[in-house]
Parts: structure tokens; sequence; C-alpha cells
């Protein structure tokens, strides 16, 4: 068998994340609006169905939590992650994305909270695999690839959708192109995943009792990060069309979304393995948290590109930078505990759709309900910030300290 290179494994995590996020989750922003014009859905049942999503995510991040728990009753063996997971994950996105064609609305909330599932056993078994194997290659830097994924899965998505609503396709067949997309990527990637890692690794440098504190505040925090970014993840097109009606550059502002990801993915390769991730994450916290404000208080053109693209450039460094500092603070079973951030952040994920459409029903008029959600996220990644500050003071890095 021809030995992989770091290259070759980087990008199969960048389009395996672009299938599973980029499309399995998030192909759902740019199509909203075009089920919203087809009139197979309204604003409260879109909500419900990102809910539903959001909980199948959580779920599938939790059970990648729990597997170091089913490991554990016997000792003797390693806990590992093997790459048959990621290509489950892989097939279900595909035919969960087709099956969302289907003329059968009482079906789409099992569909998107199975496709959650599916995303967060790809993204958890994709990442805990891909950088186990580029720290075993020698090539950690190139985890910053990886990430790329989603981004690209975006901006290709947002891209494509535009091309759509301009030749006046359906909301169904937009789904199918998706699908069949997927399964491209999805076939470019299949001769890479193969093997298995084990998740072990050196010790750390904290005592146990501060390894628990840490992880706690950390996992509250990235919590913040997942409420923070999804009110506009799931509603940028649809906000931007109720302040900027008509405006021919409407459809590309998730598109540029989708490029800040992916360029600020690529910058994290840049990143020294010495600098403290938890500083790192308050400046991404407060990027994205002045992107979600741009848009409250200058609703224009110039505003929501601009603001896309400094809640785009963090968006997945964040991810990464959290899932350093995982590696850092429980080397043993990194993969467990990636799965369990995962959940909390997936829980911050479910509780954001709710809360706006609780907001949009008790507002004069949609745009103050959106204005209103928008200044809570922008709260909460605020409130994350002071956390991660509040860690970094608490528990600052050792002299040897960095980041795998």
């Amino acid at each position: 068998m021809t030995p992989q290179k770091p290259l070759a494994i980087a990008l199969a995590g960048m389009f395996s994340l672009a299938v599973a996020m980029g499309i399995g989750r998030f192909a759902f922003t740019p199509l909203l609006p075009m089920m919203l014009h087809d009139g197979v859905i309204n604003l409260s049942a879109a909500s419900w169905l990102a809910t539903a999503n959001y909980l199948g995510y959580w779920l599938g991040a939790m059970a990648c939590a729990l597997q170091p728990l089913v490991w554990a009753r016997w000792r003797a063996l390693t806990p590992i992650v093997h790459t048959h997971a990621i290509r489950a994950g892989l097939l279900a996105t595909v035919v969960l994305t087709m099956a969302m064609a289907s003329q059968w609305p009482a079906a789409w909330p099992l569909w998107r909270f199975l496709a959650g599932v599916a995303s967060a056993l790809v993204f958890v078994y994709t990442s805990g695999w891909c950088l186990a194997r580029l720290a075993a290659l020698g090539a950690p830097k190139l985890a910053g690839l990886i990430f790329v994924g989603p981004g690209l899965g975006i901006m290709v998505s947002g891209l494509a959708a535009t091309v759509m609503v301009a030749r006046s396709m359906s909301a169904s067949s937009a789904w199918v192109a998706f699908g069949v997309l997927a399964v491209i990527l999805t076939a470019l990637v299949w001769p890479q995943l193969r093997g298995t890692v084990a998740l072990t690794a050196a010790p750390p440098d904290l005592s146990a009792a501060s390894r628990g504190s840490a992880m706690t505040i950390l996992a509250l925090a990235y919590g913040m990060a997942g409420f923070g970014y999804i009110v506009t993840a799931t509603f940028l097109p649809v906000i931007a069309r109720q302040a900027l009606p008509g405006s021919v550059w409407l459809d590309l502002f998730w598109p540029l979304f989708g490029l800040g990801v992916s360029v600020g993915a690529l910058l994290t390769i840049r990143v020294p393995v010495h600098w403290d991730r938890r500083h790192l994450l308050m400046g991404c916290y407060a990027m994205q948290a002045a992107g979600i404000l741009l848009g409250v208080h200058f609703p224009s053109l110039t505003g929501f590109a601009f603001g896309s693209l400094l809640i785009g450039l963090p968006f997945t460094a964040i991810t990464l930078f959290a899932i350093q500092e995982v590696r850092r603070l429980r080397p043993d079973g990194a993969s467990g505990f990636i799965g369990l951030l995962t959940a909390v952040y997936g829980l911050g994920q479910i509780a954001g759709p709710p809360w706006v459409s609780v907001l949009l029903q008790r507002s004069a008029n949609p745009a103050q309900g959106f204005a209103l959600s928008l200044q809570t996220a922008a709260a909460s990644l605020l409130l994350g910030v002071a956390l991660y500050g509040w860690l970094a003071r608490r528990h600052p890095l050792t002299a040897s300290a960095t980041h795998p």
C-alpha cells in the first residue's frame, strides 16, 4: 500500500469537511430563500428545520464524546479513530441531501436531523484522524488546510445557489444538484480514507484538577460561539433581503462569508505553535461580534459585505484553535473531548433558531426581530471573550507549552 503524504491527508480532510459541513449542514442557508419563494416553507418552519439539524449534530457529537468511555471498559484496548466512520458519514450526507428534494415536507425534519448526526461524525472523526496523522508525519501546520473545507463548501454552495436563482430553478432541483456535488467530492477523498489512528499522546502540562477546571470553562466559552454565529449563519440571506430588497448583490453575502472562512483557515497555517490559543480565540470572538453588529447598525451593502467577512474569517479558526487547546489539555483521548466540545457548541446552535423564532413572533416587524437576535448573538460572543480571558489568566501557559 502506497504511503500517505501529509498534503494528501490534509486535502482529504478538507474535502470531507466541505461535504459534511459546507453541504450537509450549511447548504440549507442559501437554499432557504429559494424554499421560501417556492412556498414550501415559512420562516417559523425554517427555524425548526434548522433546529432539527443542530439537534442531530449535538447527538452525533455526544456519541463521539462517549466513545472513550466505551473503550475504557476494555482496559487493554487503546481508543482509536477508524476511517469507516468518516466514510459512513459522507455516504449518509449524500443520501440525506438528495432526500431533501422529495415532495414530502413532513419528513424534512427527520432528514435534517440525520444530516446533523452525520455531520458531527464526519467532523469529529475527520478532525481527530487528520490531526493525529499530520502530527505523526511531522506536518502539524497543515491542519489549517483541513478547516478550509467548510468555507469551500459554503462558498461553492452559495455561488451555485446564486446561479440557480438566476435560472429560476426550484429548491428541490437545487438539493439534487448539491447531492451530486457531494457525490463527486466524496469520490475524490475515498481512496485516502483508510486506516486507524490511536488516541494517545504525550502527557499534559497541567494537573488533573487544573485540566478539569480549564476544560469546563473552555467548553462553556466554545458553546458561546455556537450560539453567537448561528443566527447569522442560518438567516444571513433572509436578513439581507429584509434590509436591501431588490439588490442585485443579495446572493453574494453568503459566498463572501464562505470565502472568509477559507481564507481564515489558510491564515492559521502561519500561526506559531507557541502562541496561546486562548488569546487567539479572544480575538476571533471579538472579530465575529464586530461582524454581527455591523449588520445591525449598518444594514447596507458595505455593512453586510464587511460583516460577512468578519464573521467568516475566524469561523473555522475558532474550531482549530479550540481543538488544539483540547489536545494540549487532554492529549489522552483527545477525540472524545473534541466530541464533548462539539456537543456543547451544538447546544448553542440548537438554542439559536428557536430564539430567533420567538423574537420574530414578539417583535413589531421582522427587521426588529432579527436586530434583537443579532444583538443577543454578539453579546454571547463577548461573554466568550471574557471567559477565555479569565482562563488565560487563571491557567497561564508554561514556558515549554506548544499546541499540537
